[in-house]
């Protein structure tokens, strides 16, 4: 029956969401990585969506708490908290069953944050945790062909970080890292809109403004929404209209960041490789991609061809699912057992 057994779990254990995937069953479980806690006692009041509707909303004693900040943990004992919600969630409490888990980093991450996504997972209630890369699960989640001695580049934009691979194969031959995503986005927006409009939004309103309107390239017809706000002279609420054209200029610097990434990792890239990228195009993935004309400005910048794939929210944790159904096929080179201090073999 090879190494995973049934109900053994995938985690896509990202900055704004967290997906889990059962082997058999599919993504079971896709909920905001939020936990709300009691600021006296430390006990838990909600976790996931609950906990995300508190968020910026919360009295004195409540405190929302997005516990991994730029793709690693920032407080390591409400991600324990966190994932072990999740994992008895999509598992149940069966005190003599603990599953093995695959569960995705981003590529940049260093040799202290891996152990402890490792210990965090197993404290959680994981009986082995195997890592893997973000963007190659997200290649496998996108249906690249990772094994292939051909070159492909994926994009991972994330919630708090942007995963860039070139993949051959079956492993990252350069890969790189960055922590401007869409949390950057949210951030970029509340600062245009103080800047600009003398508007002070939250992140929440950011984040609406940024899948309504957000884009990343001219759209043919430009499209409107009211934001609600406190006005910083006035000090009192108010409402104003804001156009799609105006989402380029707020984006600026966080667009200009990913691509100077991708523009690095091509000035590394072997010539056989690249010319394979040049062929296949740049897969684009993640939350991120979904912006509005990424692909166009990707594609027009660097003169490479860019498509979004199929289902990019969900990709990195389907990549970590076909890990778990195949993992003979995808373990040299892609899933890494911390135990062993090396790259499972099969």
């Amino acid at each position: 029956m090879g190494l995973f057994q049934f109900s053994d779990v995938g985690i896509d254990l990202g900055t704004s969401t967290v997906l889990v995937y059962v082997k058999g069953k599919g993504i079971v479980l896709r909920e905001p990585s939020v936990v709300a806690v009691e600021r006296i006692t430390g006990n838990i009041r909600a976790v996931g969506e609950e906990a995300r509707r508190m968020l910026g909303r919360t009295p004195g004693s409540i405190i929302a708490i997005r516990p991994l900040k730029d793709g690693v943990i920032s407080n390591y004992d409400i991600t324990e908290r966190l994932l072990n919600h999740f994992l008895k969630k999509v598992v149940g409490k069966r005190v003599f069953f603990k599953p093995r888990v695959v569960i995705c980093v981003p590529s940049g991450v260093t040799e202290v944050e891996k152990r402890s996504v490792i210990d965090a997972t197993e404290e959680a209630g994981a009986r082995h945790t195997f890592l893997i890369e973000e963007p190659i699960a997200a290649a496998i989640g996108a249906g690249i062909d990772i094994a292939q001695p051909r070159g492909n580049m994926v994009l991972d934009i994330g919630g708090g970080t942007t995963d860039i691979a070139i993949i051959s194969l079956g492993g990252a031959v350069l890969s790189d890292s960055i922590k401007v995503a869409g949390d950057k986005f949210d951030e970029s927006i509340v600062r245009y809109m103080r800047k600009k409009h003398n508007l002070l939004i939250g992140e929440r309103t950011a984040e609406e403004m940024k899948i309504a309107i957000g884009s990343a390239y001219p759209r043919k017809d430009q499209t409107f929404i009211d934001v609600k706000g406190r006005n910083l002279i006035s000090g009192l609420p108010q409402a104003i209209v804001v156009g799609s054209n105006e989402m380029i200029e707020a984006l600026e610097e966080p667009l200009q960041s990913i691509l100077e990434c991708v523009r690095a990792i091509f000035e590394r890239t072997p010539p056989e490789l690249a010319s394979d990228i040049a062929e296949n195009g740049i897969c684009l993935t993640g939350g991120g991609a979904l912006l509005y004309g990424m692909d166009k400005f990707i594609s027009e910048h660097t003169k490479v061809p860019c498509y979004v794939a199929e289902d990019p929210v969900s990709c990195v944790a389907i990549g970590t699912g076909k890990v778990l159904e195949n993992i003979d096929v995808y373990s040299s080179g892609a899933v890494y057992d911390y135990k062993r201090g090396e790259y499972f073999d099969g």
